[in-house]
């Protein structure tokens, strides 16, 4: 496995570098959506409800590779994305609809006198939403969203269906390349301990640290 590695290092550290980017790009992009469509979900108007329900309940029931398949064939004719986007696109959204979920469970165990006190001094809606809910309802929520986080890095490997040069890619590559179906796929799995371990280890960090400031 030693000499595996010495020999495709340099195409191991490019898809660790293309997985930490569409990782990065997606857990950004999901966790501004997903609170976005929680928001949506509480807000007093049934319009909003139901557009946040559908865009909700369907990205979590279609695979990940469903979706992430129609956007490199379908999407990708359209404007013109490679494998890596079309990828991450495709992993953001899966990923935003459950931490869409997530957020709104936290909203909700916000007690109702937070938001109704922020209204009655004159903030509005939305900033009393922003200033007050939120920063408690993501206190409420770090482990699952933790949990999360770790799997959208696990779920990057989908890029591999589609030519997004991450880690799995380069490691079906490698395997083809040497007739080595083990080794390869173990090397892997020790780079994704790499980043998640560290995710997991902060998260449970920071959820203590919150709760000794509480």
């Amino acid at each position: 496995m030693i000499e595996l590695f010495s020999a495709h290092s340099h195409e191991f550290l490019v898809g660790f570098g293309w997985t930490l980017l569409a990782s990065l790009i997606a857990l950004v992009g999901s966790l501004v959506l997903g609170t976005f469509f929680a928001i949506l979900e509480v807000i007093p108007n049934k319009i909003t409800y139901y557009i946040a329900r559908l865009y909700i309940e369907v990205l979590r029931n279609v695979p990940l590779l469903v979706i992430t398949m129609f956007f490199y064939v379908v999407v990708a004719q359209i404007f013109k994305m490679n494998g890596f986007f079309s990828g991450t696109i495709g992993l953001m959204l899966y990923t935003s609809a459950f931490i869409s979920e997530t957020v709104r469970a936290g909203i909700l165990a916000v007690p109702a006198g937070q938001l109704e006190g922020a209204l009655s001094n004159g903030l509005s809606w939305w900033d009393g939403m922003r200033l007050i809910v939120l920063p408690q309802a993501f206190k409420y929520v770090i482990p699952p969203l933790g949990n999360q986080f770790v799997n959208l890095v696990k779920n990057s490997s989908v890029l591999a269906f589609v030519a997004g040069f991450d880690l799995m890619y380069q490691a079906n590559q490698i395997s083809q390349l040497t007739f080595d179906t083990f080794n390869p796929f173990i090397i892997v799995g020790l780079f994704y301990l790499v980043i998640t371990l560290p995710i997991s280890y902060y998260m449970r960090h920071l959820e203590n640290k919150l709760a000794k400031e509480a």
